[in-house]
């Protein structure tokens, strides 16, 4: 089976977060709250739903984790206007200055991981991925 999709990418997965994943921790995150930050990252506001669904987590996690986060000030939520059922969430300031220096390490890292293809060849990849997860 190690030559089956999901070994392969697990395994790649692993391959590319192992060492930053230490990064992570040691800037005092765990790995949910700084795929929340980074993806908030330069976004606009977001509902908590396509939030969790985009840091590949279960809405009730990501609602109490962006809860924890806006008590530090990191994030902010509110009503979404157009729907009072859903909260948005954005990144604060603060928030930002804590996640944009991980987010320059993390390009490095990937960098440093993908350093044996060449650019053409990681722009493949990365296309072939994107596809393969917007057929989910």
């Amino acid at each position: 089976m190690n030559d089956y999709l999901g070994y392969l990418l697990g395994q790649a997965n692993h391959a590319l977060f192992k060492d930053f994943d230490a990064v992570v921790r040691e800037a005092g995150l765990s790995s949910i709250e700084w795929r929340v930050l980074a993806t908030l990252s330069g976004q606009p506001p977001m509902p908590v739903g396509e939030l969790a669904h985009e840091v590949l987590s279960q809405q009730p996690t990501v609602t109490k984790l962006v809860q924890r986060l806006a008590a530090q000030a990191w994030v902010t939520l509110r009503d979404d206007p157009s729907d009072q059922r859903r909260t948005l969430v954005s990144i604060t300031a603060t928030g930002q200055k804590k996640v944009t220096p991980l987010i320059a390490q993390a390009r490095e890292h990937e960098a440093a991981v993908l350093g044996a293809l060449s650019t053409a060849e990681v722009q493949r990849l990365k296309d072939q991925l994107r596809r393969l997860a917007q057929a989910r």
